[in-house]
């Protein structure tokens, strides 16, 4: 399971995202990119010394900016059954067809 993965199966569920900077950001996921920038909703910021507070309808994160996410356990399971789903999906006779292959001609 890649950690891009388990961060976009996370969307709707709560979440902890601590900057490099030390201020915490508490909300719901909306969404995410590729590189890892965030949406949250229902958010709580709280400074680095934890003295003060905001609540946010919503914010973007850089996601360079970010040390650490915490996801619930939820946010785990849902990767696994979304990964056995699309295992799934994709699992017949592959044999190499379409674009890519091999290699060669062709013909």
């Amino acid at each position: 399971m890649l950690p891009l993965s388990l961060l976009k199966s996370s969307t709707t569920l709560p979440l902890l995202v601590e900057l490099k900077s030390g201020t915490t950001y508490n909300g719901r996921l909306t969404s995410c990119d590729t590189y890892m920038n965030i949406n949250l909703r229902d958010v709580v910021c709280t400074s680095k010394d934890g003295d003060k507070f905001w609540k946010l309808n919503e914010c973007y994160i850089r996601g360079s900016s970010i040390k650490y996410l915490r996801l619930p356990e939820e946010a785990v399971e849902r990767a696994k059954k979304e990964e056995q789903e699309g295992g799934r999906q994709w699992s017949g006779n592959n044999n190499g067809g379409g674009r890519g292959g091999r290699g060669g001609r062709g013909g």
